[in-house]
Protein backbone atom coordinates (compact mmCIF):
# COMPACT_ATOMS: atom_id res chain seq x y z
CA UNK A 1 0.00 0.00 0.00
CA UNK A 2 1.37 3.32 -0.60
CA UNK A 3 2.15 5.84 2.05
CA UNK A 4 -0.83 8.55 0.06
CA UNK A 5 -3.27 5.26 0.78
CA UNK A 6 -2.12 4.70 4.10
CA UNK A 7 -2.51 8.18 5.35
CA UNK A 8 -6.12 7.94 3.88
CA UNK A 9 -6.75 4.82 6.05
CA UNK A 10 -5.76 6.43 9.11
CA UNK A 11 -7.54 9.76 7.99
CA UNK A 12 -10.44 7.81 7.67
CA UNK A 13 -10.32 6.30 10.88
CA UNK A 14 -9.07 9.17 12.80
CA UNK A 15 -12.74 10.83 11.25
CA UNK A 16 -14.57 7.38 12.27
CA UNK A 17 -13.12 8.05 16.06
CA UNK A 18 -14.50 11.46 15.93
CA UNK A 19 -17.86 10.77 14.80
CA UNK A 20 -18.29 8.19 17.33
CA UNK A 21 -16.93 10.64 19.95
CA UNK A 22 -19.49 13.07 19.10
CA UNK A 23 -22.26 10.38 19.35
CA UNK A 24 -21.05 9.12 22.76
CA UNK A 25 -21.16 13.06 23.92
CA UNK A 26 -24.91 14.70 24.48
CA UNK A 27 -25.74 18.07 25.48
CA UNK A 28 -28.68 17.67 28.46
CA UNK A 29 -30.13 21.31 28.27
CA UNK A 30 -32.61 22.19 31.12
CA UNK A 31 -35.10 24.60 32.01
CA UNK A 32 -35.01 26.09 35.68
CA UNK A 33 -37.39 27.83 37.67
CA UNK A 34 -35.93 30.91 39.51
CA UNK A 35 -37.03 29.95 43.08
CA UNK A 36 -34.39 32.74 44.70
CA UNK A 37 -30.92 33.79 43.76
CA UNK A 38 -29.50 30.95 44.80
CA UNK A 39 -31.10 28.61 42.23
CA UNK A 40 -28.71 28.99 39.28
CA UNK A 41 -25.75 29.16 41.04
CA UNK A 42 -26.61 25.75 42.72
CA UNK A 43 -28.06 24.08 39.20
CA UNK A 44 -24.85 25.58 37.38
CA UNK A 45 -22.46 23.70 40.67
CA UNK A 46 -24.46 20.29 40.12
CA UNK A 47 -24.44 20.33 36.45
CA UNK A 48 -20.43 20.69 36.93
CA UNK A 49 -20.50 18.23 39.40
CA UNK A 50 -22.04 16.25 37.07
CA UNK A 51 -20.01 16.47 33.92
CA UNK A 52 -16.76 16.00 36.14
CA UNK A 53 -18.09 12.33 36.70
CA UNK A 54 -19.37 12.08 32.94
CA UNK A 55 -17.37 14.07 30.77
CA UNK A 56 -18.88 12.88 27.70
CA UNK A 57 -22.11 14.49 28.93
CA UNK A 58 -22.71 18.63 28.93
CA UNK A 59 -25.32 20.21 31.10
CA UNK A 60 -26.80 23.56 29.90
CA UNK A 61 -28.76 25.72 32.47
CA UNK A 62 -31.11 27.87 31.61
CA UNK A 63 -33.31 29.69 34.58
CA UNK A 64 -36.11 31.42 34.18
CA UNK A 65 -38.26 33.60 36.41
CA UNK A 66 -41.41 31.63 37.76
CA UNK A 67 -43.73 34.26 36.25
CA UNK A 68 -42.42 33.49 32.79
CA UNK A 69 -42.11 30.05 33.17
CA UNK A 70 -45.31 28.63 32.13
CA UNK A 71 -45.42 30.95 28.69
CA UNK A 72 -41.51 30.33 28.09
CA UNK A 73 -42.47 26.22 28.11
CA UNK A 74 -45.96 27.15 25.98
CA UNK A 75 -43.87 28.83 23.07
CA UNK A 76 -41.02 26.65 23.39
CA UNK A 77 -42.83 22.99 22.77
CA UNK A 78 -45.21 24.76 19.77
CA UNK A 79 -41.74 25.26 18.14
CA UNK A 80 -39.98 22.13 19.32
CA UNK A 81 -37.52 24.09 21.09
CA UNK A 82 -38.30 23.04 24.36
CA UNK A 83 -35.36 21.59 26.46
CA UNK A 84 -34.94 17.84 27.25
CA UNK A 85 -35.67 18.49 31.12
CA UNK A 86 -38.11 21.33 32.57
CA UNK A 87 -38.72 22.08 36.09
CA UNK A 88 -42.80 22.33 35.56
CA UNK A 89 -45.43 23.37 38.33
CA UNK A 90 -47.03 19.99 38.92
CA UNK A 91 -50.61 21.07 38.34
CA UNK A 92 -49.59 21.86 35.06
CA UNK A 93 -48.66 18.01 34.50
CA UNK A 94 -51.89 16.79 33.23
CA UNK A 95 -51.94 19.02 30.23
CA UNK A 96 -48.38 17.76 29.74
CA UNK A 97 -49.21 14.31 29.80
CA UNK A 98 -52.55 14.64 27.42
CA UNK A 99 -50.66 16.68 24.67
CA UNK A 100 -48.12 13.74 24.56
CA UNK A 101 -45.08 16.06 25.29
CA UNK A 102 -43.69 14.84 28.26
CA UNK A 103 -42.34 11.18 28.73
CA UNK A 104 -42.65 8.41 31.71
CA UNK A 105 -40.01 7.74 33.29
CA UNK A 106 -40.88 4.28 34.71
CA UNK A 107 -38.57 2.69 32.35
CA UNK A 108 -35.54 3.98 34.20
CA UNK A 109 -36.94 4.05 37.82
CA UNK A 110 -35.89 1.02 39.42
CA UNK A 111 -37.42 -0.38 42.64
CA UNK A 112 -34.72 1.14 45.27
CA UNK A 113 -34.91 4.66 43.44
CA UNK A 114 -38.34 4.85 43.54
CA UNK A 115 -38.49 3.72 47.26
CA UNK A 116 -36.11 6.83 47.87
CA UNK A 117 -38.84 8.65 47.55
CA UNK A 118 -41.15 10.61 50.73
CA UNK A 119 -44.68 8.88 48.91
CA UNK A 120 -46.91 12.15 50.12
CA UNK A 121 -44.68 14.23 47.17
CA UNK A 122 -44.12 11.46 44.13
CA UNK A 123 -47.69 10.13 44.22
CA UNK A 124 -48.98 13.41 42.43
CA UNK A 125 -46.97 12.92 39.05
CA UNK A 126 -48.18 9.77 38.88
CA UNK A 127 -51.06 9.36 36.69
CA UNK A 128 -52.57 5.61 35.26
CA UNK A 129 -49.49 4.50 36.97
CA UNK A 130 -47.01 5.93 34.63
CA UNK A 131 -44.96 8.33 36.85
CA UNK A 132 -44.31 11.20 34.44
CA UNK A 133 -42.34 13.59 36.76
CA UNK A 134 -39.41 13.73 39.96
CA UNK A 135 -40.64 16.03 42.96
CA UNK A 136 -37.90 18.88 42.27
CA UNK A 137 -39.23 20.67 44.97
CA UNK A 138 -41.79 20.24 47.66
CA UNK A 139 -43.63 22.38 50.39
CA UNK A 140 -46.33 23.04 52.58
CA UNK A 141 -48.43 25.72 54.39
CA UNK A 142 -48.84 27.22 57.88
CA UNK A 143 -49.06 30.57 59.86
CA UNK A 144 -46.03 32.57 60.85
CA UNK A 145 -46.57 35.25 63.61
CA UNK A 146 -44.61 38.10 65.47
CA UNK A 147 -44.28 36.43 69.01
CA UNK A 148 -43.57 40.19 70.40
CA UNK A 149 -46.75 41.68 69.15
CA UNK A 150 -48.96 38.71 70.25
CA UNK A 151 -47.21 39.26 73.58
CA UNK A 152 -47.74 42.70 73.62
CA UNK A 153 -51.88 42.16 72.92
CA UNK A 154 -51.89 39.79 76.20
CA UNK A 155 -52.30 36.40 73.67
CA UNK A 156 -50.31 33.91 75.34
CA UNK A 157 -51.57 31.07 73.15
CA UNK A 158 -51.20 31.00 69.14
CA UNK A 159 -55.44 30.60 68.58
CA UNK A 160 -56.35 27.13 67.12
CA UNK A 161 -59.68 28.52 65.63
CA UNK A 162 -60.30 31.70 63.34
CA UNK A 163 -63.14 32.64 65.67
CA UNK A 164 -60.62 32.63 68.85
CA UNK A 165 -57.75 34.32 65.66
CA UNK A 166 -60.38 36.80 65.37
CA UNK A 167 -60.32 37.93 68.96
CA UNK A 168 -56.92 37.84 69.09
CA UNK A 169 -56.32 40.51 65.88
CA UNK A 170 -58.56 42.98 67.68
CA UNK A 171 -56.41 42.87 70.60
CA UNK A 172 -53.45 43.45 68.05
CA UNK A 173 -55.68 46.34 66.44
CA UNK A 174 -55.99 47.80 70.28
CA UNK A 175 -52.42 47.39 71.20
CA UNK A 176 -49.96 47.70 68.31
CA UNK A 177 -51.79 49.93 66.48
CA UNK A 178 -49.34 50.49 62.92
CA UNK A 179 -49.00 46.63 62.63
CA UNK A 180 -51.84 44.82 61.13
CA UNK A 181 -52.70 41.81 61.92
CA UNK A 182 -53.76 39.42 59.34
CA UNK A 183 -51.36 39.72 56.23
CA UNK A 184 -53.47 38.70 53.80
CA UNK A 185 -52.54 38.10 50.09
CA UNK A 186 -54.18 39.58 46.94
CA UNK A 187 -52.11 39.62 43.87
CA UNK A 188 -50.40 37.20 41.64
CA UNK A 189 -49.62 33.48 42.30
CA UNK A 190 -51.78 31.79 44.90
CA UNK A 191 -53.79 34.21 45.85
CA UNK A 192 -56.46 31.45 45.00
CA UNK A 193 -54.65 29.42 47.47
CA UNK A 194 -54.91 32.15 50.44
CA UNK A 195 -58.09 31.96 49.59
CA UNK A 196 -58.22 28.27 50.19
CA UNK A 197 -57.12 28.27 53.26
CA UNK A 198 -60.45 29.93 54.67
CA UNK A 199 -62.62 27.64 52.46
CA UNK A 200 -60.67 24.24 53.03
CA UNK A 201 -61.35 25.03 57.45
CA UNK A 202 -64.98 25.10 56.65
CA UNK A 203 -65.29 22.08 54.78
CA UNK A 204 -65.13 23.30 51.21
CA UNK A 205 -63.80 21.78 48.35
CA UNK A 206 -62.07 23.50 44.84
CA UNK A 207 -63.80 20.85 42.80
CA UNK A 208 -66.55 17.89 44.16
CA UNK A 209 -68.39 15.66 41.91
CA UNK A 210 -66.60 17.43 38.83
CA UNK A 211 -68.03 20.82 39.74
CA UNK A 212 -66.26 24.09 41.38
CA UNK A 213 -66.77 23.92 45.17
CA UNK A 214 -66.86 28.26 44.83
CA UNK A 215 -70.52 28.63 45.08
CA UNK A 216 -70.59 26.38 48.17
CA UNK A 217 -71.68 27.66 51.71
CA UNK A 218 -67.92 27.11 53.09
CA UNK A 219 -66.23 28.91 50.12
CA UNK A 220 -69.81 31.68 50.82
CA UNK A 221 -68.32 31.73 54.21
CA UNK A 222 -64.65 32.10 53.63
CA UNK A 223 -65.21 34.78 51.59
CA UNK A 224 -67.24 36.98 54.63
CA UNK A 225 -64.32 35.77 56.90
CA UNK A 226 -61.96 37.43 54.67
CA UNK A 227 -63.75 40.30 53.82
CA UNK A 228 -64.84 41.02 57.83
CA UNK A 229 -60.88 41.37 58.21
CA UNK A 230 -60.14 43.93 55.24
CA UNK A 231 -63.47 45.88 56.58
CA UNK A 232 -62.46 45.91 60.11
CA UNK A 233 -58.97 47.20 59.01
CA UNK A 234 -57.32 44.18 60.59
CA UNK A 235 -55.16 43.76 57.31
CA UNK A 236 -52.72 46.06 55.47
CA UNK A 237 -54.42 48.40 53.04
CA UNK A 238 -54.85 47.16 49.62
CA UNK A 239 -54.17 43.46 49.78
CA UNK A 240 -55.08 43.44 45.99
CA UNK A 241 -51.54 44.89 45.83
CA UNK A 242 -49.96 42.58 47.69
CA UNK A 243 -48.50 39.22 46.00
CA UNK A 244 -46.93 36.43 48.44
CA UNK A 245 -43.71 37.89 48.26
CA UNK A 246 -44.67 41.52 49.35
CA UNK A 247 -46.92 40.13 52.43
CA UNK A 248 -43.68 37.80 53.28
CA UNK A 249 -41.52 41.17 53.12
CA UNK A 250 -44.48 43.08 55.14
CA UNK A 251 -43.67 40.27 58.14
CA UNK A 252 -39.97 40.00 57.93
CA UNK A 253 -40.82 44.43 58.37
CA UNK A 254 -42.85 43.89 61.61
CA UNK A 255 -45.55 45.24 59.60
CA UNK A 256 -47.99 42.49 59.83
CA UNK A 257 -48.29 40.19 62.91
CA UNK A 258 -48.97 37.24 60.81
CA UNK A 259 -48.58 35.27 57.16
CA UNK A 260 -49.28 31.84 55.77
CA UNK A 261 -46.38 30.88 53.18
CA UNK A 262 -44.23 28.00 53.17
CA UNK A 263 -41.09 26.50 55.30
CA UNK A 264 -38.84 28.43 53.02
CA UNK A 265 -40.14 32.25 54.82
CA UNK A 266 -37.74 30.84 58.20
CA UNK A 267 -34.31 31.12 55.96
CA UNK A 268 -35.34 34.40 55.09
CA UNK A 269 -36.13 35.69 58.20
CA UNK A 270 -32.79 34.27 59.46
CA UNK A 271 -31.16 35.92 56.92
CA UNK A 272 -32.72 39.12 56.68
CA UNK A 273 -34.79 39.52 59.64
CA UNK A 274 -32.46 37.98 63.22
CA UNK A 275 -33.93 39.61 65.73
CA UNK A 276 -37.48 39.41 64.63
CA UNK A 277 -39.14 36.43 67.59
CA UNK A 278 -41.63 34.70 65.34
CA UNK A 279 -43.55 31.40 65.84
CA UNK A 280 -45.19 28.85 63.22
CA UNK A 281 -48.18 27.29 63.82
CA UNK A 282 -51.30 25.41 62.13
CA UNK A 283 -53.59 27.32 59.91
CA UNK A 284 -56.40 28.23 62.15
CA UNK A 285 -59.02 25.64 62.07
CA UNK A 286 -62.58 25.84 61.13
CA UNK A 287 -65.81 24.62 62.45
CA UNK A 288 -65.21 21.01 61.40
CA UNK A 289 -61.55 20.94 63.39
CA UNK A 290 -59.91 19.61 61.21
CA UNK A 291 -56.55 20.46 60.64
CA UNK A 292 -55.03 20.73 56.61
CA UNK A 293 -52.34 21.96 54.84
CA UNK A 294 -51.83 22.86 51.13
CA UNK A 295 -48.99 20.28 49.74
CA UNK A 296 -47.46 21.61 47.57
CA UNK A 297 -45.23 19.79 44.61
CA UNK A 298 -42.85 21.02 41.74
CA UNK A 299 -42.01 18.47 39.03
CA UNK A 300 -39.18 18.03 36.82
CA UNK A 301 -39.92 16.07 33.70
CA UNK A 302 -38.51 14.25 30.57
CA UNK A 303 -39.66 15.72 27.27
CA UNK A 304 -40.97 13.13 24.54
CA UNK A 305 -38.83 14.93 21.83
CA UNK A 306 -35.36 14.63 23.50
CA UNK A 307 -32.94 13.11 21.48
CA UNK A 308 -30.56 12.31 24.71
CA UNK A 309 -33.10 10.81 27.12
CA UNK A 310 -30.51 8.03 28.86
CA UNK A 311 -28.16 10.63 29.62
CA UNK A 312 -31.13 13.18 30.83
CA UNK A 313 -32.64 10.90 33.16
CA UNK A 314 -28.62 10.07 34.70
CA UNK A 315 -28.11 13.73 35.08
CA UNK A 316 -32.02 13.76 36.66
CA UNK A 317 -30.60 10.31 38.59
CA UNK A 318 -27.59 12.76 40.34
CA UNK A 319 -30.23 15.49 41.17
CA UNK A 320 -31.92 13.51 43.49
CA UNK A 321 -28.93 11.88 45.27
CA UNK A 322 -29.71 12.25 49.06
CA UNK A 323 -26.25 14.79 48.72
CA UNK A 324 -27.76 16.44 45.96
CA UNK A 325 -31.16 16.90 47.35
CA UNK A 326 -30.12 17.75 50.91
CA UNK A 327 -28.07 20.84 49.37
CA UNK A 328 -30.63 22.12 47.35
CA UNK A 329 -33.58 21.85 50.21
CA UNK A 330 -31.40 23.30 52.60
CA UNK A 331 -30.46 26.02 49.79
CA UNK A 332 -34.17 26.97 49.21
CA UNK A 333 -35.72 25.87 51.94
CA UNK A 334 -38.27 23.09 50.93
CA UNK A 335 -38.74 20.21 52.39
CA UNK A 336 -37.64 16.66 51.90
CA UNK A 337 -38.59 14.71 49.50
CA UNK A 338 -35.78 11.83 49.76
CA UNK A 339 -36.30 9.88 53.02
CA UNK A 340 -32.56 9.56 53.77
CA UNK A 341 -32.11 13.33 53.98
CA UNK A 342 -35.30 13.93 55.73
CA UNK A 343 -33.20 12.32 58.46
CA UNK A 344 -31.05 14.59 58.50
CA UNK A 345 -30.43 16.95 61.66
CA UNK A 346 -31.05 20.20 59.80
CA UNK A 347 -34.60 18.85 58.72
CA UNK A 348 -35.50 16.22 61.44
CA UNK A 349 -34.61 18.45 64.77
CA UNK A 350 -35.92 21.95 63.42
CA UNK A 351 -38.63 23.38 65.35
CA UNK A 352 -40.41 25.00 62.40
CA UNK A 353 -39.72 22.53 59.65
CA UNK A 354 -41.72 19.99 62.03
CA UNK A 355 -44.83 22.10 62.22
CA UNK A 356 -44.88 21.39 58.08
CA UNK A 357 -44.25 17.50 58.79
CA UNK A 358 -46.57 16.90 61.10
CA UNK A 359 -49.24 18.32 58.84
CA UNK A 360 -48.44 16.76 56.02
CA UNK A 361 -51.11 13.63 56.76
CA UNK A 362 -53.39 16.23 55.80
CA UNK A 363 -52.53 18.12 53.13
CA UNK A 364 -54.73 19.17 50.13
CA UNK A 365 -53.16 19.46 46.64
CA UNK A 366 -54.27 21.27 44.42
CA UNK A 367 -56.83 19.15 41.80
CA UNK A 368 -55.17 17.12 38.96
CA UNK A 369 -57.60 18.37 35.89
CA UNK A 370 -56.92 20.08 33.04
CA UNK A 371 -57.64 23.81 32.47
CA UNK A 372 -56.26 24.14 35.95
CA UNK A 373 -54.15 27.50 35.65
CA UNK A 374 -57.66 28.60 34.04
CA UNK A 375 -59.37 27.95 36.92
CA UNK A 376 -57.26 29.49 39.31
CA UNK A 377 -57.35 32.45 37.44
CA UNK A 378 -60.80 32.80 37.66
CA UNK A 379 -61.00 31.68 41.55
CA UNK A 380 -58.41 35.04 41.83
CA UNK A 381 -60.45 37.20 40.06
CA UNK A 382 -63.35 36.94 41.72
CA UNK A 383 -61.67 36.95 45.07
CA UNK A 384 -59.86 40.43 44.30
CA UNK A 385 -63.55 42.03 43.18
CA UNK A 386 -64.84 41.01 46.43
CA UNK A 387 -61.96 42.53 48.37
CA UNK A 388 -61.86 45.63 46.26
CA UNK A 389 -65.75 45.61 47.37
CA UNK A 390 -66.48 45.16 43.68
CA UNK A 391 -68.69 42.90 44.02
CA UNK A 392 -71.03 41.24 46.27
CA UNK A 393 -69.57 37.82 47.95
CA UNK A 394 -72.44 34.86 46.67
CA UNK A 395 -73.13 36.38 43.19
CA UNK A 396 -69.49 37.12 42.34
CA UNK A 397 -68.72 33.57 43.64
CA UNK A 398 -71.73 32.16 41.81
CA UNK A 399 -70.78 33.66 38.50
CA UNK A 400 -67.13 32.42 39.08
CA UNK A 401 -68.43 28.99 39.90
CA UNK A 402 -70.04 28.64 36.17
CA UNK A 403 -67.49 30.18 34.44
CA UNK A 404 -65.18 27.04 36.30
CA UNK A 405 -67.51 24.77 35.08
CA UNK A 406 -67.82 26.24 32.29
CA UNK A 407 -63.85 25.00 31.73
CA UNK A 408 -64.75 21.96 33.28
CA UNK A 409 -67.11 20.82 31.14
CA UNK A 410 -64.86 21.79 27.95
CA UNK A 411 -61.93 19.12 29.35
Amino acid sequence: MTMIGRMAMLLAGASLLACASIAQAGTVRVTIAEYSKDTGPYFKEAAEAFQKANPDTKVEIEVVPWDNLQQKLTTDISAGTNADLSIIGTRWLLDYVSQGVVAPLDSYITPEFKASFIPTFLSPSVMDGKTYGLPIAASARAMYYNKDVFAKAGVTEFPKTWADFQAAAAKIKASSPDVAPFGLQGKEIETDVYFYYGMWSNGGAIVKDGKSGLDSQAAIDAAKLYKGFIDGGLTEPGVTSYAREDVQNLFKQGKVATVITAPFLSGQIKKEAPDLKYGVAPIPLGPNGKPFTYGVTDSIVLFENSKVKDEAFKFLAFLFSTEQRTAFDKNEGFLPVNAAEAKDPYFADDPDKKVFASLLPNAIFAPVIPGWEDIAQTTSNAIQTIYLGKGEIEPTLKEAAAKVNGILEKK
